[in-house]
């Protein structure tokens, strides 16, 4: 960090650094604080311990970093679990920042400048370095979901003026959609849950709204290279009208996915497990184990964090690698290995140079390479592959891959249909505020204040996906899931959502962080590491058992119905009841006209010239 602030930020007066790691404790006797103090705070081999207070030297200033209130804390976490373990007691409060101490003859300034480069706002703030008289938050008792008054009879300026008030990340075209079905089918205003909700499930993440736009004209520019293009585009076309496709419409997604209905049309795809259930691409293979040939799944995921790791480039590069998990997990297979690909602009350039509501790039490089290692040498996955493209183009927007395989036994892997009267468990973390939005965030058109306005991006807790990984590699257990869905982005409303037709959801059950989270905070949290698990009545005792012995928490959150609705109650309001067939149309149709450019024959690199210099100089 000193040669790091020395040279990105020019401060040759900086000599010298130390870094604090702060614990406010509460909740522990005297004794068990001094044991806690050099077994759990502190290594007494390797580090000053400081209490109370600690001494300035002369031309030292310090100033402290803590997590924003509501971000998940692993430090702080993590003691309080060893702590408790320790004291065999009660979980203590303890909170967690980080000090840091610059020596050297610095201006205001030069401090000033110190605390921009080191505090990210998106999940960061300044720590007060006074004692605190409590640890303890007070709650705000939240308020009932409120209705949109009004929302059916508003004409359409005053819905847009709505929209854009609330941040919505649906079209103009959806929020008519909405108060359309509200109108002629509901009969009522919605409430502000249900149009959070929507707007989740109908986001571009959740539902790839993008690629589903319907392409009503293709114009392809006339060149010297557009013939493979137009006779691939005949080819297309003529394959769809082969697959009895002609009535559907011409998307991205259809583009895409053509080759592979194609392929298992002519029976080249008889490998691949299908199944209601969408986590991961799953193929079927015979292993050799012990001599023995048996049916194994090998899954395959990937999965972009671009608008999370650009904003807080630790966090979302650490998540996309645990969100890449979670989906052959929720499959019931044990992934063991990854890759990681990333773009991003010239982390060499000045930070003097770096684009307005941005983060330098070198601190996006740095801190993402950290956050995607801590993930994965926590979990214990072995990545074969680390490649980081560079790229002036990447300074729009940055690139952030993870990608992973998984394997399980076939027979391990029960794919079932929810029927009414099965129970949906929530397994693993607790929900908090972190995360608030992630889907829609990342689904949202970005100008300069995106980094100022995002709070959006949850913090991993690969332990807890440890013990996940550990309870479905469980036989007994994987075999009473009946479907699973991972508790990535939307939270309780897109992965217990996505379960069944009919669902009654009672939020109130959900497991929470803290308290004070309110109906609509509760079912649009994405909070990491958990999953959605649907199982028949009978299994739910023995499936807990399981549970509880990895050291997990269970709840059951939800029945499966068959109404054909979801709905969510919360202290006795109800403030979702929407049809699952207006559900599942995501959104109001999209759509647009395409053009193809043709390339030109004097950029292809493949064209170029080759340099004559030797290799040892290229």
């Amino acid at each position: 960090m000193l040669e790091d602030l020395r040279e990105s930020l020019g401060l040759d007066a900086l000599a010298g650094l130390r870094l604090l790691n702060r614990y406010d404790v509460e909740g522990l006797d005297e004794a068990e604080y001094s044991s806690a103090v050099s077994r759990v705070f502190a290594e007494p081999q390797s580090d000053y311990i400081h209490e109370e207070s600690f001494d300035l030297a002369q031309g030292e200033q310090a100033f402290g970093i803590e997590y924003l209130p509501g971000q998940f804390d692993q430090r702080a976490d993590s003691a309080v679990q060893c702590v408790q373990i320790l004291a065999h007691g009660q979980r203590p409060r303890i909170a967690c920042a980080r000090v840091i101490v610059l020596k050297g003859p610095l201006s205001a300034g030069d401090i000033a400048r110190v605390k921009k480069y080191l505090i990210n706002a998106v999940d960061s703030r300044e720590a007060s370095l006074a004692k605190p008289e409590t640890l303890l938050v007070p709650v705000q008792e939240p308020a009932p979901v409120a209705n949109i008054k009004g929302f059916t009879g508003m004409a359409d300026d005053e819905l847009e003026a709505l929209r854009k008030g609330m941040g919505l990340a649906m079209s103009h075209e959806d929020i008519l959609f909405c108060r359309k079905y509200f109108d002629d089918e509901e009969g009522r205003d919605p409430t502000l849950t249900e149009i959070k909700v929507l707007d989740t499930y109908w986001s571009d993440h959740c539902r790839h709204t993008t690629f589903m736009t319907r392409m009503y004209e293709v114009d392809i520019e006339d060149g010297e290279l557009a013939d493979p293009i137009k006779a691939a585009w005949e080819q297309y076309k003529a394959v769809r009208k082969g697959l009895g496709r002609g009535d559907k419409p011409v998307t991205l997604m259809d583009i895409a996915t053509i080759g592979a209905k194609e392929l298992k049309k002519r029976g080249l795809l008889d490998d691949i497990e299908e199944s209601e259930e969408i986590n991961a691409a799953s193929i079927v293979v015979a292993v050799n184990v012990d001599g023995v040939d048996q049916e194994w799944l090998v899954m395959f995921k990937n999965e972009t964090h671009n608008h999370p790791t650009e904003i807080e480039p630790f966090g979302g590069a650490a998540t996309c690698l645990g969100g890449a998990i979670r989906d052959p997990l929720s499959g019931r297979s044990y992934v063991y290995q990854a890759m990681r690909v990333t773009g991003a602009a010239d982390p060499r350039k000045p930070l003097s140079e770096t684009l307005p509501g941005k983060l330098p790039q070198i601190k996006i490089t740095r801190e993402a390479a950290r956050g995607y290692s801590s993930y994965g040498n926590q979990i214990g996955l072995s990545t074969g592959m680390v490649h980081e493209v560079y790229h002036p183009r990447y300074e729009a927007k940055r690139m952030e891959i993870g990608a992973v395989v998984g394997a399980a036994p076939r027979e391990n892997v029960y794919r079932g249909e929810p029927q009414p009267g099965d129970v949906v468990l929530l397994v693993g973390g607790r929900t908090g505020r972190d995360g608030i939005g992630g889907a829609t965030g990342s689904s949202k058109e970005h100008d300069q204040n995106a980094l100022a306005n995002s709070a959006e991006v949850q913090k991993g807790d690969a332990p807890a996906e440890r013990k996940l990984q550990r309870l479905f590699r469980r036989p007994e257990a994987a075999k009473m899931i009946v479907r699973c869905n991972d508790f990535g982005a939307g939270g309780v409303s897109v992965a217990i959502g996505e379960l069944a037709p009919g669902l009654n959801i009672h939020l109130d059950r959900v497991p929470r962080k803290y308290e004070g989270l309110d109906g609509t905070e509760l079912a649009i949290s994405e909070s990491q590491e958990r999953m959605a698990i649907v199982l028949r009545k009978g299994d739910v005792d023995k499936f807990m058992a399981f549970v509880d012995e990895e050291n997990l928490e269970g709840t059951a959150v939800a029945e499966v119905t068959d109404a054909g609705r979801l709905v969510m109650d919360w202290r006795g309001q109800t403030v979702v009841d929407v049809s699952r067939a207006f559900l599942d149309t995501a959104g109001a149709p999209q759509s647009a006209k395409a053009r193809i450019t043709a390339p030109a024959m004097a950029d292809s690199p493949l064209l170029a010239a080759p340099d004559k210099a030797p290799l040892a100089e290229r």
